[in-house]
């Protein structure tokens, strides 16, 4: 375990609810990564993902949390901290939203819910990765309060690293 509280696991704002992963969240979770354009993944291995999701968090302390429109009730994305391409002392923020959600403050209103979370782990810094072509989610991440750390060069392209301190 780390030295930081271990993060709720529970969020709700006043038009989300984030919360654990369940194996009934496969489909949407597929559906979901599709919108990628690298074709679909098996509702099978999405099962796994699932369940390896739940482990590193029964490890780490920190989620990534599926996220449900209250009043609808339906699967819209995920928001929540990982280790990605940093550390469990410093998380990575990540969110992911249907595009057919886009535009409508959510990944901002779900990721001022998570920074919250992090912050009431005794957390000092989050980091997040950006591809440099993706304005709206650099532009959440400003709202937040991250800033531009560098840029490295990947496969995938140009990847802008950001951070936020912590209070």
């Amino acid at each position: 375990m780390t030295p930081y509280e271990t993060m709720p696991f529970h969020l709700e704002t006043e038009r989300l609810i984030l919360r654990p992963w369940a194996v009934s969240d496969a489909a949407d979770f597929c559906a979901l990564l599709s919108e990628r354009g690298n074709g679909t993944p098996a509702v099978e291995h999405i099962r796994t993902s699932i369940a390896e999701l739940l482990s590193a968090t029964a490890t780490t302390g920190i989620a990534l949390l599926p996220i449900q429109r209250r009043d609808e009730g339906d699967f819209i994305g995920y928001c929540g901290l990982i280790t990605g391409r940093a550390t469990v002392e410093e998380p990575e923020i990540a969110y992911e939203l249907f595009q057919r959600v886009h535009g409508r403050g959510y990944a901002t209103e779900a990721a001022g819910a998570v920074l919250d979370a992090a912050i009431a782990t005794g957390r000092k810094r989050l980091w997040s990765t950006v591809g440099a072509w993706n304005t709206p989610s650099l532009r959440v991440l400003e709202k937040l309060g991250f800033e531009r750390d560098h840029v490295s060069m990947e496969d995938n392209g140009e990847v802008v690293w950001l951070t936020r301190s912590l209070p």
